[in-house]
């Protein structure tokens, strides 16, 4: 029996896939052994799903005998199976534009972004891509991901309606910018508020979504709309914030010209109450000591995204530094200006990163971020991240031997760290064998 067989004719039926299981339950640290406690690695496991959820993780032949008769068995010896892939930062409003010949932020944002972004006033458009967007993520094994979309809230709704369709657990906000952009992306600066305030009402805690509020960067909204992002904020401490700092060094010097009282781009934000524990700030290539201790202090999550940094000649994050200050940190694809949706490519692109600053990043740290770490940054470590009892059953089929490349090195490894680390840097959407969110078989390679 497929799994694909298996799912559609109901989510609410009882389902075991037998593989091998990895989860984290804990930061690993940085060392080439991971903490102990910190790793759950099953030969040969046994997950079982139910209306949705993950009953029990356990050797399979431990729980055969607990079995009910006649559940359905889906064997995948062979493959390994871990949670699905989360991305914390990404545009799905700019996923047309990838591959764009490279200029820097600011140039990108006029010469590619903007354009691209006026087509989100078409519904019709912005529902076409949504839909496109979301077959991608699930093709590279991403089950979650904190989305922007366009300054038009109908680019949202198409967004909700699509991953509500498919009970998606994803994060989402249209962009809030009522200067230096087109006017036909501009907000009125009350304007943009009241629609993100009818987006909220309609969407936020629908099934599995939430809501991000969304100011592009502190460039592109005023004063009095980054307080009215923090009025949301105050009124409603389920929601997310997301946004971008200290990406680009054109970007802080305009910053530091368009507000003067502030003492550096952090404050910017601290001003209008916008740094807290569910926000999230894309890039922080630039940040010092200080900008460091008071995001940590606040709990709040910066984005890496490695392989944008590195296209857009951004800057190199230093991750050393942030851990070190005890910081949160994620991982994310950050599309368009980021080069591959796949969590797989943003791991290499860590680690590449990482190697010039002499902090290389390990198998172990890279697909902690991807899945348990990057759901604790974005307060969602209670829902997903982890292979555990009770958790949503979102996770991912992976095939290391997917290339006749990949099966000849993974072929060669003595460890689990080995193929791991092979898996992270000659993997891509191949060996995404099956992506599964909310119980469902979403995405099967074979099918495509």
């Amino acid at each position: 029996m497929t799994a694909t067989d298996a799912i559609t004719d109901s989510r609410g039926g009882a389902f075991v896939l037998r593989a091998e299981l990895l989860s984290f339950d804990a930061d690993p640290g940085d060392g080439d052994t991971p903490l102990p406690g910190s790793v759950r690695h099953l030969t040969d496991g046994a997950l079982w799903l139910e209306n949705g959820h993950i009953r029990a993780v356990e050797e399979f032949e431990h729980l055969a005998a607990q079995l009910p008769d006649g559940i359905e068995i889906i064997d995948h010896r062979g493959k390994l199976i871990m949670p699905g892939f989360i991305d914390s930062h990404v545009h799905y409003v700019q996923l047309e534009i990838m591959a764009s010949f490279g200029r820097q932020l600011l140039d990108w944002l006029n010469d590619y972004t903007f354009p691209e972004e006026c087509r989100f006033a078409s519904r019709e458009h912005a529902e076409t891509m949504a839909e496109a967007f979301l077959e991608e993520l699930l093709r590279v094994g991403t089950t979650t991901a904190q989305v922007f979309g366009s300054s038009h809230p109908g680019s949202m709704d198409a967004f909700f309606a699509a991953s509500q369709r498919r009970e998606l657990r994803m994060l989402a906000g249209k962009v809030l910018m009522d200067r230096h952009a087109p006017e036909a992306l501009t907000d009125d600066t009350l304007g943009g508020i009241r629609d993100s305030e009818r987006l909220i009402a309609d969407w936020h805690g629908k099934g599995r979504l939430g809501y991000s509020v969304t100011p592009r960067f502190a460039p592109t909204s005023t004063r009095a709309q980054l307080d009215a992002a923090g009025g949301l904020l105050r009124s409603d401490p389920s929601l997310w914030l997301q946004t971008h700092l200290a990406e680009n060094t054109g970007e802080i010097a305009w910053v530091a010209e368009l507000f003067p009282e502030s003492r550096d781009y952090l404050h910017v934000y601290e001003q209008s109450g916008l740094v807290g524990p569910r926000s999230t700030f894309a890039h922080g290539i630039h940040l010092d000591d200080g900008m460091r201790t008071r995001l940590a202090e606040r709990g709040a999550n910066i984005a890496f995204c490695p392989s944008s940094n590195m296209f857009l000649g951004s800057g190199l994050f230093d991750r050393r530094a942030a851990r070190e200050a005890g910081m949160n940190v994620s991982m994310a694809s950050d599309i368009g200006a980021g080069t591959d949706l796949s969590g797989l490519a943003t791991l290499k692109a860590a680690y590449q990163v990482g190697q010039l600053r002499g902090e290389a990043l390990t198998a172990w740290q890279g697909f902690y971020a991807l899945t348990l770490g990057n759901a604790q940054a974005l307060s969602l470590a209670g829902h997903i991240g982890r292979l555990a009892e009770g958790m949503e059953a979102d996770f991912v089929v992976l095939d290391l031997a997917a290339t006749p490349l990949l099966a000849r090195r993974t072929a060669r490894c003595q460890t689990l760290a080995e193929r791991m680390f092979a898996l992270m840097m000659l993997g891509d959407d191949r060996a995404i064998y099956e992506t599964w969110a909310n119980g469902r078989c979403q995405h099967r390679r074979d099918d495509s």
